[in-house]
């Protein structure tokens, strides 16, 4: 290769890191423009895959509704499935898309619709903007959010929030792989208490209403 066309890839790349970073601005400004008077948020997340006969999607829907009684609006990734299920429970229906080749449609019943090109400025916004999180039954896009929300509240690089796993049965195989962390000491016992564990929609609606960041009353 020559030394005109080594410069020339050089400046070509350098066009798309500018370019990249407009669209990763681009997704904050409208994120933030939108969102800016959003009651308190609780953010829920599960498998856009579950159906509407799921006993999950019906719980979700439940505990949405219960959470919008008390004040909060909730937030979810915009999708189908346990996405879907939070958003028809709310009256305040926040749906942060993401453009996937797969399950990017955002649902019908969601009133404040956001577009995000990349998942990590999609998840700097869910932080933002919510006082709790509600994990449900999902894949890895779930397991990811679960991730990123636990490491922060426990390195303190953001307030600490309420986050319930939502299905034993699902969920227990996960935190015995916590648990087995715990033993190698590659998690504080402190470490445990960062999240709740239940089948109970009330005990997930008082523990969220109870260490919530900000309250809604």
């Amino acid at each position: 290769m020559s030394e005109l066309e080594s410069a020339f890839l050089k400046n070509k790349n350098k066009e798309k890191d500018i370019w990249r970073m407009f669209k990763i601005i681009s997704d904050f400004t409208d994120a933030y423009d939108e969102l800016r008077s959003l009651p308190p948020a609780i953010s829920i997340f599960g498998s856009a895959r579950t159906n509407k006969e799921d006993i999950y999607y019906k719980k979700a829907v439940k505990i949405s509704k219960k959470l919008s009684k008390e004040g909060y609006a909730i937030i979810t990734g915009g999708g189908g499935g346990i996405m879907e299920a939070g958003n028809k429970g709310a009256k305040v229906s926040v749906g942060l898309n993401i453009k996937l080749p797969h399950e990017q449609r955002i649902n019908k019943f969601v009133s404040i619709p956001l577009q995000f090109r990349y998942f990590f400025t999609r998840k700097v916004v869910f932080l933002k903007y919510s006082v709790g999180f509600v994990v449900m039954p999902g894949g890895y896009g779930t397991l990811d959010e679960l991730s990123e929300a636990l490491c922060l509240v426990q390195t303190k690089k953001i307030q600490a929030f309420p986050i319930v796993l939502f299905g034993k049965e699902f969920f227990e195989p996960l935190v015995k792989f916590f648990d087995k962390m715990l033993e190698r000491e590659y998690l504080l016992p402190g470490d445990k208490n960062l999240y709740l564990m239940t089948d109970d929609i009330d005990e997930a609606v008082e523990y969220l209403k109870k260490y919530s960041i900000t309250s809604t009353k």
